[in-house]
């Protein structure tokens, strides 16, 4: 634990950027460094990969399903995104309000602002700048998760995020790990955490 008594000033962390861009390394070590923090689980209907597990990594569900949630008004934000749906449910937030809880996201841009707009008071949100196109491509050729096909889509996509990012509270530019990671931590302790 911190090792002093805090009082919450946000309690909704909203990490986003490209895809290859480092959300998820970054929403790991906040969880590791701060235990008080919960990762909220998003909704998706795209296939499981092989090391994923329903419930933790998403909440896995048919199109069925999904567009019945999306009717019911289920979902603060989605989106669909290369013929796959994901978003973020209802109830994962204001359970987490409800209990004094501390919610990470690992969300796409559209969705971070979504959540923004939903609950202002509540959310932070941050953009992780990659350091430029090609190192970026090159992260997410090094995955191997996509056909060709994908890849190029998810390249035109980079220009429409990066457009968005002055919506964002704080902008980090993630070139030297470390340094990203100790930046966003500052930036939790500060905005999320008040002292005493």
């Amino acid at each position: 634990m911190l090792g002093f008594n805090f009082f919450m000033k946000k309690s909704l962390i909203v990490l986003s950027a490209p895809s290859g861009g480092g959300k998820t390394t970054i929403a790991k070590h906040l969880l590791s460094t701060f235990p008080m923090i919960k990762f909220s689980v998003s909704a998706t209907t795209r296939q499981k990969r092989d090391n994923e597990m329903n419930g933790k990594d998403y909440y896995f569900l048919s199109k069925e399903e999904f567009t019945e949630k999306i009717k019911n008004k289920e979902l603060v934000e989605y989106e669909e995104i290369y013929g796959n749906y994901y978003g973020t449910l209802n109830s994962e937030i204001q359970e987490a309000i409800k209990n004094d809880k501390i919610l990470l996201f690992d969300v796409d841009v559209k969705g971070a602002i979504s959540i923004k707009n939903a609950y202002p008071e509540e959310a932070l949100l941050i953009f992780l700048m990659p350091p430029d196109i090609e190192t970026l491509k090159q992260r997410l050729r090094d995955r191997k998760t996509e056909t060709d096909e994908q890849f190029e889509k998810r390249i035109d996509r980079v220009r429409m995020e990066l457009e968005m990012k002055d919506k964002f509270d704080f902008v980090v530019l993630n070139d030297k790990l470390n340094e990203t990671l100790k930046e966003v931590e500052n930036i939790v302790r500060n905005n999320i955490f008040h002292l005493e």
